[in-house]
């Protein structure tokens, strides 16, 4: 059996890292500690750790704010197990959670991994949303990783696996960026000759943002920061990774053009249309959430792809 050291970053969030924790209360393999670095928080999870330490076996670090990534080093550099599993605080996990780590890496052994993320009943209906949006093979689901993927496998920072020595002899993440550290991570992993899988059966539940205006900002980000990785990996840019891109340019082209062609809105009906049964079907037909699904969906691809022709531009065009 391995020995796995479960590493949360965590910055003001002392009741999401309270769900956590009890989710990994229900674990069915139970080989493993959890390192707990609260990240210079003004409102710390101290006494919420404490409330578990009977039951798991935690340990708890605070450091000065430097940033998740700065956390995440900081924790693996103190673990013991040879594995490091990396979660954000705001997930959860499944009972099955490193039981389906342990089985993957038995049947398929991997240097570094992660799983998909996907919503747990108990979240609101846009956290839901935003979940059908950053998930859906009709958005970028995709290219993130599901069960099937459009490329080579890149583990994300809220749900990745890592053994310790390559963890250790990588330096970890480039804690000097702010944005896209995780993916600059994977491509230094996989660069480096390590072998990288995506696990379907180890997901987490990812609570995300709550709010539209908020996850837009997250995912304009995460459009900056493919910029950003292509001027330090110009072969990882993919077509697949232009597409937030030319959604926007498209919908901006067809509003213009429909102005002329009116017939050239029932396209961009037919899109929303899709969306919308898709994500009620996919919730039980909760047409509520459909609805959400749409505008969640349509921020999503405007966020990412707005933030990536900001980027770009002022790289190509400006050269900065």
């Amino acid at each position: 059996m391995r020995y796995y050291s479960i590493i949360i970053p965590v910055y003001n969030r002392p009741d999401e890292v309270d769900d956590l924790l009890y989710s990994l209360t229900l674990q069915t393999y139970t080989n493993f500690e959890i390192l707990v670095i609260e990240d210079g928080s003004t409102v710390p999870c101290q006494s919420v750790v404490e409330r578990y330490e009977k039951k798991l076996k935690i340990r708890y670090f605070t450091i000065p704010n430097g940033g998740p990534s700065v956390a995440r080093n900081y924790g693996a550099r103190i673990s013991e197990g040879e594995y490091l599993l990396i979660l954000d605080s705001d997930c959860i996990v499944p009972e099955t959670y490193l039981e389906a780590i342990e089985q993957s890496l038995n049947e398929t052994p991997a240097d570094a991994f992660g799983g998909p993320d996907c919503a747990h009943p108990s979240f609101n209906a846009m956290q839901k949303a935003i979940s059908y949006a950053m998930t859906s093979f009709f958005t970028t689901g995709g290219i993130r990783g599901g069960k099937k993927k459009l490329d080579q496998f890149y583990p994300r920072s809220f749900n990745m696996g890592i053994r310790r020595d390559v963890f250790i002899k990588l330096d970890g993440f480039d804690t000097s960026m702010r944005y896209g550290e995780d993916i600059d991570f994977s491509t230094r992993i996989i660069q480096a000759g390590y072998v990288t899988r995506l696990f379907p059966n180890a997901y987490v539940y990812h609570k995300r943002r709550t709010r539209l205006k908020q996850f837009f900002r997250q995912v304009e980000h995460s459009g900056e920061a493919r910029i950003v990785l292509s001027q330090k990996y110009p072969s990882t840019l993919k077509l697949v990774h232009c597409l937030p891109a030319v959604f926007v340019v498209g919908v901006i082209g067809l509003c213009l053009l429909g102005i002329f062609f009116p017939w050239l809105y029932s396209l961009l009906l037919l899109y929303v249309l899709l969306l919308f049964v898709d994500a009620t079907c996919a919730y039980r037909g909760n047409i509520g959430i459909g609805v959400l699904a749409v505008a969640a969906s349509f921020t999503q691809l405007f966020g990412y792809g707005t933030g990536f022709i900001r980027a770009w531009w002022r790289w190509k065009m400006k050269k900065k």
